[in-house]
């Protein structure tokens, strides 16, 4: 685990006797630059990860970034005055995933990125402002207690900013929203957009009417140049003993991401590659690894991926390695260890499953993470298309929907369905659609757990109850309730149209579950480089007209078009298959596996001691689905993510911080009594 932290401590004289910059610091820590603002990173940090540029006129105004960035050092002393002059937004059109941190004298800027993936977060501290890129270390600093309220938000509305808000596991922590930078003045904390949004007021946005073309060309460049960004790095080597191979990796599955971005990086000039696919000794072919599930799924469906995944790896510039998985890699799977990360996520459950996988790839290696999110449409998006008055855009997303969850006596109607429910969300207010979604917690009225379409329809609205929110008490959903109704009063709120805004939340919780992702199934020695949550790529991929966006199958249509302008272009029969269902029917295969030990887990669960479930009823329902009853099984999965992360919390020892003055307690210290609502 890797993260930045520091403060922006009070004007000089202000805090009589306190010196944090001398007598405490984060264990394990490099200082970067000290006081009176000091700041440190944390971790296994590269060197050639960690770039500092000065101003050369001798005043007090740097930069540091971390992380992949394609500019070069020019180029971060021209981001350096242009920030100065205001221009944030100019540190983070970079192509590759980073963290900025500006110090301009007294004042610093700590830049988020778009989606999340690389999330900012802060709190008060000794009349100050103390912030990082991990909140765990600053719940430690202020000896934080756990803010339930937040984790009840958690597990009822996943999805919902409104419910969430800019609140974290830990009391008094707060995380910058994406898209914002956090800007201190002698420690006075303040966060501020740096991107531009729509509102409602417009009537059509830029991406509504953009050319179709010129977009996905858009994307291809952004994509490229993400990918050459991680490529132009100098190749590591792994210590002994630890499992990556030396130079670049990548998923390399029948589906449409993770494969277009093997497929880019193994095609463009120069490294890992070389024409004659010479030099895989010094880890320059790219190393193409593809999970082989063989505790799950039809033995048809495994085979037909597997050989799409061969047939795009007979390219000699590819070293394909096939990793199976038999009962011991299933979700579920190897719950009693594992690391503790930042904040609890679905990943925590499959995390043994995909660091079988990971441990085969490469020292730096490619993931095809976000891709859905960035590119597809969020059903909410057909309300937008009507706001436009672009009803014919409708008629092929509706038609598909008729047709997935099979012939029935009531496909007939389903176009009419859906197009009333996206008629109703574009003639709801944003108000009347949260404070609607709060009276459906209060009233525990639920969607019924279905196919495609009920999925769809359900997604139609501002705000929903998410999978998890049925089996929580009522206290918790009142919790919830009222701030989903603090989030409608609040006035002064700039919405943006009801598809841009989910379409933006979801982006943001994936992001976010990614990070839990990076921490919960870390092999040491290995990074991971998910191109499509990187800002360009994010950029590129919203100018993305709707009417392209909604039509079925668009992802891998867009991405068939990225790799053809690429000069790829023969790709298997097959290419681009949708994999949730493979993944819907592992996790229900896991659950039913480890049903016994979950059972035990739900026995005497922190969650029902903070008053949060009831043990008995979740222990009901995970029976249910063992059984193979219509129950929302990634609901469960959240569940028995937050318990695990609760446990593996409150069973830490030490603290991340030392020195005369570190606190006395560390987060969240004291135990279970202090999970109450």
């Amino acid at each position: 685990m890797r993260w930045l932290v520091g403060w922006s401590s009070a004007a000089v004289g202000q805090v009589p006797g306190v010196r944090p910059g001398r007598t405490l610091q984060p264990v394990g820590a490099q200082l970067l630059w000290g006081d009176p603002d000091p700041l440190w990173m944390v971790g296994d940090w590269r060197a050639d990860e960690v770039r500092i540029v000065h101003a050369e006129n001798g005043s007090v105004a740097r930069l540091a970034v971390l992380g992949r960035c394609a500019a070069s050092d020019a180029d971060l002393r021209v981001g350096l005055f242009a920030a100065r002059g205001g221009a944030l937004r100019h540190l983070t059109a970079w192509a590759g995933s980073y963290t900025c941190v500006l110090q301009i004298g007294r004042r610093i800027t700590v830049l988020g990125d778009l989606a999340g993936a690389r999330p900012v977060f802060h709190t008060q501290w000794a009349r100050g402002t103390a912030y990082g890129t991990a909140a765990l270390p600053l719940a430690d600093l202020t000896e934080a207690a756990l803010d339930v309220t937040y984790l009840a938000a958690l597990l009822a509305c996943p999805d919902s900013p409104e419910a969430l808000g800019e609140g974290t596991p830990y009391a008094g922590v707060r995380r910058v929203p994406p898209g914002h930078a956090l800007i201190m003045r002698d420690g006075a904390p303040e966060v501020s957009g740096y991107e531009p949004t729509a509102s409602l007021a417009v009537a059509g946005t830029p991406a509504a009417y953009a050319d179709p073309d010129h977009a996905i060309a858009g994307i291809r460049d952004a994509l490229v140049d993400a990918v050459r960004t991680r490529l132009a790095q100098p190749r590591f080597v792994p210590d002994p003993g630890e499992d990556p191979a030396p130079g670049i990796g990548a998923d390399l599955s029948g589906g449409s991401a993770s494969s277009t971005l093997a497929l880019l990086a193994a095609g463009l000039p120069g490294m890992p590659g070389t024409p004659l696919g010479h030099g895989s000794a010094a880890g320059q072919r790219l190393l193409a690894v593809t999970f082989n599930d063989l505790a799950t799924g039809s033995v048809q469906a495994r085979e037909a991926e597997l050989e799409r995944a061969r047939s795009m790896a007979a390219d000699p510039r590819l070293h394909h390695v096939v990793v199976p998985g038999g009962p011991e890699s299933l979700p579920y799977a190897d719950l009693d260890s594992g690391p503790l990360t930042d904040e609890p996520g679905p990943s925590l459950i499959t995390a043994e499953r995909h660091r079988r996988r990971l441990a085969a790839g490469g020292a730096d290696h490619f993931v095809g993470h976000g891709a859905r999110q960035a590119l597809d449409a969020h059903p909410a998006r057909l309300a937008d298309l009507l706001m436009d008055r672009r009803r014919r855009g409708l008629l092929r997303p509706v038609t598909a929907l008729a047709r997935a969850d099979g012939p029935s006596g009531r496909s007939v109607f389903v176009p009419f369905t859906v197009y009333r429910a996206a008629r109703r969300l574009a003639r709801t207010s944003y108000r009347q659609g949260v404070e609607d979604a709060a009276a459906r917690l209060l009233d525990r009225r639920f969607e019924e757990h279905g196919g495609a379409l009920a999925a769809s329809l359900a997604a139609l609205a501002w705000c929903r109850p998410g999978p998890a929110a049925r089996w929580l008490t009522g206290e918790a959903l009142a919790e919830v309730s009222v701030r989903l109704q603090d989030a409608a009063a609040r006035p002064g709120t700039t919405v943006e149209r009801p598809g841009e805004r989910r379409a933006r939340a979801a982006l943001a919780r994936h992001a976010a579950d990614h990070r839990v992702f990076e921490q919960a199934a870390e092999v040491r020695g290995q990074r991971l480089h998910a191109p499509f949550l990187d800002n360009q790529v994010v950029r590129a991929c919203r100018a993305l007209p709707e009417t392209l966006r909604v039509q079925p199958g668009a992802r891998a249509t867009i991405l068939r078009s990225v790799l053809a302008g690429a000069g790829i272009r023969e790709l298997p029969p097959g290419w681009g298959a949708n994999s949730h269902v493979s993944t819907a029917v592992a996790v229900r295969a896991g659950l039913r596996s480890a049903v016994d030990d979950l059972l035990d887990l739900f026995e005497a669960p922190l969650l029902a001691d903070a008053g949060l479930v009831e043990a008995r009823v979740v222990r009901a329902a995970l029976r249910a689905a063992a059984d193979g009853e219509p129950v929302p099984v990634d609901g469960l999965a959240d569940l028995v993510a937050t318990e695990v992360w609760l446990r593996r919390l409150l069973a830490r020892r030490g603290s991340c911080w030392t020195g005369t003055e570190v606190p006395e307690q560390r987060a969240v210290a004291g135990g279970v009594q202090r999970l109450s609502l």
